[in-house]
């Protein structure tokens, strides 16, 4: 039986298919408008992510409790507390912190005036009489610039506003994820390719948290040894955001410098926000901007260049919460849209922080001569 063909007397496939470039911006149409509704819904669908993520990193704790003969029920509930715990304390001492800090930044306040006022003496003095300088030094004003500090602590604490949702989704997640290795097996017989995107989404996302988290814990005890040497007011304060920003790819180190920088300037003028500038930047740009990245990029296999976009479309959809969770949300989209379907798994080839090791090509079997002949 013959394929059917067209009048030019090509084979035809009967099967009726959309053209490959409608088929693109159906896909673009429908990414809009699914984009716009986790905006809308930001509130809500950014505690989810947060506690899907926070499960999958614990997830190994109540498995590996199993397999040391604890009873499954309590290997959930420890799995539970530890990272209740955890966020709890986040939270106290950032509520702490931040409290600490609204009584100790008025205190300032004749100091900025005195900054201020020595800057336009300065230029002044060097012949520097600019209208345009003089009033751009009149309109800082001590309420802004600070403001910027408690800005920047209250929208890390605004990560965990809705606290209570994200400890009974947790709860929720961590009783249903006790059953996921038993599920997994199923899965895989059945749909082996969801299961390996679905695994190599786990895997990468708690590789991500491990690596920024030891990397973070370092960064924070460096930073608050060294501007508690320096004398800077609330060093274990400026740790501990250092500590959270970490997560923050690319730009997380500027967020974490802004608020001890300003309270140096204050507290011993610009010679010292100099010094807690320069410290910050051996530091921090050894550590998260030349060893970090090359251990993240190894553990989530994504470029330097996608993962900044991530963190800036991330951001406008979820605020803070979108800047912590880019990496794992971004290798979520990317299970889900791309590792999913072996005919889209090309694009990890541009996507990743190094190209693939090349296949190695079987050398062609030469012909083997029958039975009479040369």
């Amino acid at each position: 039986m013959t394929e059917p063909q067209d009048r030019s007397g090509e084979p035809s496939d009967s099967r009726w298919s959309m053209p490959r470039g409608l088929i693109v911006i159906l896909g673009l149409a429908a990414l809009v408008v699914t984009v716009a509704g986790i905006q809308v819904a930001a509130s809500i669908v950014g505690p989810i992510f947060l506690a899907l993520m926070l499960t999958v990193a614990v997830h190994p704790l109540p498995e590996w409790l199993r397999r040391k003969g604890v009873p499954g029920w309590l290997a959930t509930i420890a799995a539970i507390l530890v990272v209740n715990s955890i966020i709890l304390v986040l939270v106290l001492s950032l509520a702490l912190s931040v409290a600490q800090l609204a009584t100790l930044l008025p205190q300032y306040a004749d100091d900025f005036t005195n900054l201020i006022d020595d800057a336009q003496s300065f230029l002044n003095s060097n012949g520097v009489n600019s209208t345009d300088a003089q009033t751009l030094l009149s309109q800082v004003d001590y309420g802004k610039v600070f403001g910027l500090v408690e800005g920047i602590l209250q929208a890390m604490l605004g990560v965990f506003s809705n606290l209570l949702f994200v400890l009974a989704l947790l709860l929720f997640m961590a009783v249903d994820g006790s059953s996921y290795g038993s599920r997994m097996p199923i899965v895989t017989r059945m749909r082996p390719d969801i299961a390996t995107a679905l695994t190599a989404f786990s895997v990468g996302t708690r590789k991500y948290l491990i690596v920024s988290t030891v990397f973070g814990l370092i960064v924070a005890v460096i930073d608050t040894g060294a501007l508690w040497a320096l004398g800077i007011p609330l060093p274990i304060l400026w740790g501990l955001l250092s500590f959270i920003t970490n997560y923050i790819p690319n730009v997380g180190f500027v967020l974490g410098l802004v608020p001890p920088a300003l309270l140096a300037l204050l507290e011993g003028g610009p010679g010292l926000m100099l010094t807690v500038i320069v410290v910050y930047s051996v530091i921090n740009v050894i550590i998260q901007s030349i060893i970090q990245p090359k251990f993240v990029g190894d553990a989530v296999g994504l470029s330097v260049t996608f993962t900044f976009l991530s963190l800036v479309f991330w951001t406008w959809i979820l605020g803070p919460l979108g800047a912590i969770l880019a990496i794992p949300l971004t290798l979520m989209a990317k299970a889900l849209l791309i590792d999913i379907d072996p005919s889209t798994r090309w694009v990890n080839t541009i996507l990743s922080s190094a190209p693939p090791p090349p296949t190695p090509v079987a050398a062609p079997t030469p012909p083997r001569h029958e039975k009479g002949q040369p």
